[in-house]
């Protein structure tokens, strides 16, 4: 988690208390980081000075939710299409076609 964050600027433990772990978790996903939802929730508890695996019932559900918002927000939209044009160079980012 330590390299993943510094990858996004994020270097200290102060500078990832100041953002929290909606900003910081965001930041690794719009960096193309895979989405993991007990990852996040480690940051979180880890945040809350709390161990990894005390996050439980409705309060886990919550964090799940708050995931699943990050996730629909900050993973770039893509398909089939976008993947295989980018990977020959044929089209620049500002032409991608949407999603079908």
């Amino acid at each position: 988690m330590e390299a993943a964050l510094a990858q996004v600027g994020i270097t200290t433990a102060e500078a990832l208390r100041a953002l929290g772990t909606d900003a910081a978790y965001a930041r690794l996903l719009q960096a193309g980081h895979k989405p993991h939802f007990i990852a996040y929730y480690v940051l979180e508890m880890g945040l809350q000075g709390r161990p990894w695996n005390d996050c439980k019932g409705a309060e886990k559900e919550r964090l799940r939710a708050r995931f699943d918002a990050l996730k629909s927000k900050n993973i770039p939209e893509t398909n089939a299409l976008n993947a295989a044009l980018d990977e020959i160079g044929v089209i620049p980012a500002s032409r991608k076609v949407s999603a079908i």
